[in-house]
Formats: structure tokens, C-alpha cells, sequence
């Protein structure tokens, strides 16, 4: 029985949410959020963010992405507004208001420790697992500082870290443990697929001390076993799906975050400066708004079920060309490419740029014993994100640059991004183009039709365009405002 109260626009809009409940496809669910980066850097330092056509313009802070926005549930959990994702707040797991070597857990006890909190209802929950790897990077923020010169934290006070500790605990490595300041490697669910090293299973994880992604062992070099740091993640279990489609005309669309990308490579190396004008110049199937990604963008295209070794390919789907490499040492591989994120040190230096490998992560690791030989190895797998000097001559690196002896290369390819991957199109916000293809249509109306009538939710992204934690009339008005319009 219908209320007697109920208007006819009321019956007319729930009928047509239900009826787009029951018949879109859901709303793209992979946002990719900004960096943070903020301002501008040349090949070693801060300077005044150049104009479009200057060199060393198209770096990451001149480009807007979704803005990265969390919500402190006060439960020990944060949500994140643009991905749907609900985090664990903190590697505390001892509860002991220490975040330190005695909260580390084996890639195997992270594993189980999911487990163990979902049959403990955990903060409320029951579906907590060990997030992947897209999933863990999309917390990276960008305005940390690379702490390698720094022994301790007391040694670098204002030290940052890659994560929004407005919202995260983060406790770096347990220096009083005999730990480097850097061991807080944070571990995911994503093994690769390949080995690094001599043949060492390995698991990916970020570094939000250092903001890297590496591989790393599940065994240390003396045969012990390496511990992490964890978070645990719940909800949009399709978050790091790509959805891509190929325009035939050189590009390629994933749906799943709106970006469009370049189907070819650079087709050669060059350095940051000529990376960022090569992306700047591009005019590709018509649209000359071409740019390159940041870090964040670029790891988002990354297949992490592929890689040199066991698929005869680039960690990336085969939807895309990829240019073949001579490597360090004579044999066949794939690019690192650029990203136009600057890996700042905690001096301020801006000499280093972040890039993500798509071949093997080499590495000239030297023998502990006598005669000392350097052998290349795959030491963080492929799909790691390290950075390398924006200029130089990559001669002067002749056995790499840090621990595992990372290669440098300098000369790194570059695939071009267009567009933005942003729940709320940047600029577009009263739109209600929530899935950021330029037209308001059923695909927009099937994200408000998830959630229709909710209140007070904490996942409703793409839905509450007013932001007041309800989704209703009001977001509907956003939606009809341009129905069936172009952008």
C-alpha cells in the first residue's frame, strides 16, 4: 500500500532507482587518487612551476587528480571517500601504543592474521582480508620525503612519511632493534609471480617510509624469515580491476578508472625533461591534451599476473604495446617507465624522479666474499616503482644506486595518460557525471541507485554528491541537471 502522503515525484524517483538498480551495470569502481604532490621541480631542486611550453612543464602537481579524502570512523578504522576501501588505522597489533619490530608479522602470519580478525569480528567486521598491492598503493602520498640520509628519527625531525598520518599510524623501522630506519616495509596479498634474487619467492609491498614498491623476499639472506607491517582492508572488492578497451585508434580506455592511455610507448628513452615535453607534444586520435601520468596513474596499469619470466612479456596487458630493451646485461626485457612524480629527499633535493618497471627491477648485487663479483639480478620484480636521476649519464652508475644495487638508467620510455580518475570529474562536481565520460546518462544513475535512501553512510562515493552523508533528492538534482547532456 503506497502512503497516502507519499507525492507522486517520491513514487516516480524510487520507481526509476529501483528499475536502474535492477538493470545498469554498477559504477566504475576503481578511483585512482592524486599524489599530493604540490609544487614544481627541475632536474635537482624546488623552483616556480614553469607555463605550459616551458620546459619542465606537465609534472604531477600541474595536473588535479581525485583528492585523496578519509574519514576517521573513530572505530580504529578510516574510511576512504574516493576508493570505497575501509582500513585498519594502524600496524599497532600488539595494542602496546608502540609501532615497532614486536607488531611485524611473516607474509604467511599476515595471511592468517585476517583470518584470525574476522572470526574475532574485528572492530565490527568480519571480511577483512590482506589488501593487494593496487589496493595498499592507493594510500602512497606523495608529499613524503626520501629519509636514506637519515640513521634515526631524531637524526631527521621533520621527516615525512608516504602516508596521510592525519589519518594512519605509521611507525618507521625499529632502529633500537637494530633495524634501518627504512625496514617498515608494509607487506600485501600479491606474490610475484616470478622469483627475485636467486630464485626467492616474493611478495610485494609499499614503503611508505621510503615511497617505494618493492618485491621482497620471504626470506632474508641468512634464511630467516622477513617480518612486515600490516594493514588490513574490507569492502569494493573490485577495487585494482582494469576494464580496458581497445578505440582502435591507438588508445586504450579503462573503464574501471576513466583514464585513457597511449596504446604505444615513447619507443625510446629519454630523460625526465625530455619525457615531460615529449608527453606535453603529443597529438594522438585527435586529442592533444596528452600528458605523462604520475605514479599512482602509471602503477594502475600494471599486471601483476605477468611478467619476463614466466609470461614472455611486460608486466602489463597485452592490450598495449611495449617496446623490447637490450638490458644491463645483454638479454632481452622491458622498460622502466617515467612518471611525473618527483621522488623529493628529505633535504629538498629533487634530483630523483619515481618510475615503474614493467620489466624486471634489476639489480648488481656484490658477493659478501672474496673476489666481491657484481651479478644482475631481478632484485624487486616486475611492477616495482624505484625512481632514477632525471639527468645524467647512466655510465657513471656502472653497479647501480642503493641496497640491491638498483640499475640506473636515466633514459626511461614514457606512455601517455589523458583525462582524470576522479568520482566527481574535477570541475564537474554539480555535473552529476559521476563516472567521468563526459555525459550524464543511466551508468551515472546506477551509482546513486546503490545507495539510494542511505544515511549517514561512510562508502557512498560516487553517490552523496552533496556530501551531508545522505543519499537523496538533493544528490538526484545534481544527477538530473544535465541528463542525456555532453560535458
Amino acid at each position: 500500500m503506497i502512503h497516502p502522503k507519499a507525492t507522486s515525484q517520491s513514487i516516480a524517483v524510487s520507481l526509476a532507482v529501483i528499475l536502474l538498480l535492477l538493470t545498469w551495470p554498477a559504477y566504475a569502481s576503481y578511483i585512482v587518487t592524486d599524489t599530493g604532490q604540490v609544487g614544481c621541480f627541475d632536474n635537482t631542486s624546488p623552483f616556480t612551476c614553469p607555463l605550459e611550453a616551458v620546459a619542465f612543464y606537465g609534472q604531477d602537481s600541474q595536473y588535479d587528480g581525485a583528492t585523496p579524502s578519509y574519514a576517521d570512523n573513530g572505530t580504529g578504522t578510516v574510511s576512504d571517500l574516493n576508493t570505497g576501501l575501509m582500513w585498519t588505522q594502524t600496524p599497532d597489533l600488539n595494542d602496546d601504543g608502540d609501532i615497532d619490530i614486536d607488531d611485524k608479522l611473516t607474509w604467511d602470519e599476515a595471511v592468517a592474521y585476517a583470518d584470525e580478525l574476522n572470526t574475532a569480528n574485528h572492530l565490527g567486521y568480519s571480511d577483512w582480508r590482506l589488501p593487494n598491492i593496487k589496493e595498499l598503493y592507493s594510500l602512497m602520498d606523495f608529499t613524503g620525503t626520501e629519509p636514506t640520509m637519515c640513521d634515526n628519527e631524531a637524526e631527521c625531525p621533520n621527516l615525512k612519511p608516504f602516508i596521510d598520518t592525519d589519518f594512519f599510524e605509521f611507525g618507521y623501522g625499529d632502529t633500537d632493534a637494530g633495524e634501518r630506519l627504512i625496514d617498515a616495509q608494509m607487506v600485501s596479498s600479491t606474490m610475484y609471480v616470478s622469483t627475485t634474487m636467486h630464485g626467492d619467492p616474493t611478495a610485494f609491498g609499499v614503503n611508505f617510509a621510503d615511497g617505494r614498491i618493492k618485491g621482497y623476499g620471504l626470506e632474508m639472506p641468512n634464511g630467516s624469515e622477513k617480518y612486515f607491517y600490516v594493514y588490513y582492508v574490507r569492502g569494493n572488492s573490485d577495487y585494482s580491476v582494469n576494464k580496458f578497451i581497445d578505440n582502435g585508434d591507438g588508445t586504450i580506455t579503462d573503464r574501471a578508472t576513466g583514464l585513457m592511455w597511449q596504446q604505444d610507448d615513447s619507443g625510446s628513452g629519454l630523460n625526465w625533461e625530455q619525457g615531460l615535453s615529449y608527453a606535453e607534444d603529443l597529438t594522438l586520435a585527435g586529442y592533444d591534451d596528452w600528458r605523462m601520468p604520475n605514479a599512482k596513474e602509471l602503477q594502475s596499469i600494471v599486471d601483476y599476473t605477468r611478467s619476463p619470466v614466466t609470461t614472455g612479456s611486460a608486466a602489463i596487458d597485452p592490450v598495449f604495446n611495449v617496446t623490447t630493451i637490450t638490458d644491463e646485461g645483454g638479454y632481452a626485457n622491458y622498460p622502466f617507465y617515467w612518471t611525473s612524480t618527483t621522488h623529493e629527499s628529505y633535504n629538498g633535493n629533487g634530483n630523483y624522479a619515481a618510475y615503474v618497471c614493467f620489466g624486471e627491477a634489476l639489480g648488481w648485487m656484490q658477493a659478501p666474499f672474496p673476489p666481491y663479483d657484481y651479478s644482475l639480478l631481478d632484485v624487486h620484480g616486475a611492477g616495482a616503482q624505484r625512481s632514477d636521476p632525471k639527468s645524467g649519464d647512466p655510465a657513471d652508475y656502472p653497479y647501480g644506486h642503493g641496497p640491491q644495487g638498483d640499475v640506473i638508467r636515466i633514459y626511461n620510455y614514457v606512455r601517455c595518460a589523458r583525462g582524470t580518475s576522479n568520482p566527481f570529474c574535477q570541475g564537474l562536481a554539480d555535473s552529476g557525471d559521476v563516472n567521468c565520460d563526459c555525459s550524464v546518462d543511466n551508468l551515472d544513475f546506477a551509482r546513486l541507485a546503490q545507495h539510494w535512501l542511505e544515511t549517514g553512510c561512510q562508502d557512498c562515493w560516487g553517490a552523496d554528491l552533496t556530501g551531508d552523508g545522505n543519499v537523496g533528492i538533493d544528490d538526484l538534482a545534481k544527477h538530473c541537471k544535465n541528463w542525456l547532456a555532453g560535458i
